[in-house]
């Protein structure tokens, strides 16, 4: 142990990077509480998408980073800010006109609109919690209405009231003119219609820990900020909570980070530290816009794991967090397919390597051997030329090719196996075009056919690629590119493919002979 956590000491993988700047915190003693703080945030506004799924499974790589370096405890917060007020309608959800009949109504007293929870806000907590709990994390969740209400929050608050002119003095710096003459870090919950009130404060009494307000009608009404009466502004918030709790690493998104200074502000003002932060670029659609819960751009979680395990969704997000990154179906096969070939490559590394070795970040250090013998992409292509229609299908082309692998033995391979059939029938299949060969292509693939048919060597990858290629090159593609897209677009239908030889091997010898005769007859 102690050589690895020398090597993780100069590992460059960002978890590493960041597990050593939270350990600066403590150089001269440990904290107070007895443990390092790590948080993610949530607005349960509408349900949850992947990127939030993308924070914790971040920050979690980084707390068992830090558990590797440091043998100081941690702990892991997820906190929904449920007493928000929803201020409109998802666009993905039933019941839209009960909804909108509670706009600017706390989420935990807004009806759920599915009709399965107390309130709104809690089926999108119930939504959060079952997700990560599909991944295994470990953490404690918080429900921002639980916080106000148990008086969890009370010190901070009553310390606000204190501290208020300091605090709006960080916030009025910025906001626009108009916008600072009603601003208020408080957020009134009118007492007779539970709303969410954006009002000004006609008074704030430090000495009883009361803010005075006149409501839309112009009604005063004088309320404690303690016990949920009250709830404080979004960016005055996120301080605050990280002084209440001692927070001491939170991530967020791009979309944040000049708002740092504030959460920073508030933090310090009311006389805590602030905590490490890492500002993450945002997740993209499929036309290149921000993925939002509202919207419902974007995959989902479930969506995801319709068609490939979690841990490829937990190598996506391992990935270049600070780049922008296209979150769309046709990333699925991909990182499958690198997630498995970094569990190969583990096996033969030492220390340094695997640390920085994306699996051992996702799997904390405990990592399996891959079972996957055909890659993911080379199962969409068996599964469109076998046209396959459920897994156990595909197991008969499976074992030709590995004939000991069998689904009770190659688990991963058997999921993966019937995650394939479902995206190939989902995604390819509709986009499947077919185009007739030239002169030049139906002559070499008529040859690549016969040669085929009299193949007596070993059916092996790189032997039958070997073939392809030499098929190829006699005749006269200049760019052996061109001749592999050929193959691609007469045989599957599209424009990329796998290893052709390796194809081969998979689909069968005399079987690609007579795929290759039926698409030149125009029978695909």
């Amino acid at each position: 142990m102690s050589d690895l956590r020398e090597a993780a000491m100069s590992s460059k993988a960002w978890p590493f990077e960041e597990a050593r700047r939270i350990l600066k915190r403590y150089e001269t003693k440990p904290p107070e509480k007895g443990y390092v703080l790590f948080e993610t945030g949530y607005g349960p506004s509408g349900l949850p998408h992947i990127g939030t799924f993308g924070e914790v499974a971040r920050t979690t790589m980084i707390r068992r980073a830090f558990e590797l370096i440091s043998d100081i405890p941690t702990r892991l917060i997820c906190f929904s800010d449920d007493m928000d007020g929803m201020r409109k309608v998802p666009e993905n959800v039933p019941n839209q006109n009960l909804l909108q009949a509670n706009l600017q109504r706390p989420l935990t007293t807004v009806p759920d609109p599915f009709e399965q929870y107390e309130s709104f806000g809690h089926h999108n907590n119930a939504m959060l919690r079952r997700f990560l709990d599909t991944f295994g994390f470990q953490y404690d969740f918080i429900s921002a209405t639980d916080f106000y209400k148990s008086g969890q929050f009370d010190e901070i608050l009553l310390r606000c009231v204190e501290k208020y002119d300091d605090l709006m003095a960080i916030m009025l710096k910025s906001l626009r003119d108009e916008r600072a003459q009603t601003y208020s870090i408080f957020l009134p919950i009118h007492p007779e219609t539970g709303r969410v009130l954006y009002v000004p404060i006609k008074h704030v009494d430090a000495a009883n820990g009361t803010i005075t307000f006149d409501d839309d009608d112009g009604e005063e009404h004088t309320l404690p900020v303690t016990g949920g009466n009250v709830k404080l502004q979004w960016k005055p918030d996120f301080g605050a909570r990280w002084a209440a709790l001692g927070v001491d690493f939170e991530m967020y998104g791009k979309d944040h980070s000049t708002n740092t200074p504030i959460y920073d502000g508030i933090c310090r003002a009311l006389g805590a530290r602030a905590p490490e932060h890492f500002t993450y670029e945002l997740f993209l659609d499929d036309t290149g816009q921000k993925i939002s819960k509202s919207r419902g751009n974007g995959l989902s979680i479930d969506e995801w794991l319709t068609y490939a395990a979690s841990e490829s969704l937990s190598y996506f997000m391992y990935q270049k967090p600070k780049t922008a990154k296209r979150l769309w179906w046709d990333v699925i096969p991909k990182a499958v397919d690198e997630y498995h070939q970094q569990l190969r490559a583990y096996v033969d590394q030492d220390a340094k390597a695997r640390l920085a070795n994306p699996v051992w970040h996702i799997h904390g250090g405990d990592v399996p051997e891959s079972r996957m013998l055909v890659p993911f992409s080379m199962l969409l292509n068996l599964a469109s030329a076998a046209g396959a229609e459920n897994k156990d299908s595909m197991w008969g082309f499976i074992k030709r090719y590995a004939p000991d692998a069998s689904p009770a033995t190659n688990p991963d391979m058997d999921a993966a196996a019937g995650y394939a059939v479902r995206y190939y029938n989902d995604f390819v299949k509709p986009t499947k075009s077919f185009r007739a060969p030239t002169d030049q292509e139906r002559a070499a693939m008529q040859d690549l056919a016969q040669r085929l048919r009299d193949y007596d060597g070993a059916v092996a990858d790189e032997a039958l690629q070997t073939l392809v290629f030499a098929v190829g090159k006699e005749h006269g593609f200049e760019n052996l590119r061109d001749w592999f897209r050929a193959l691609y677009e007469v045989l599957l239908g599209q424009s990329q493919g796998p290893r052709f030889g390796g194809f081969i091997a998979l689909y069968g010898v005399t079987e690609t002979a007579a795929l290759i005769d039926r698409g030149l007859a125009g029978a695909l």
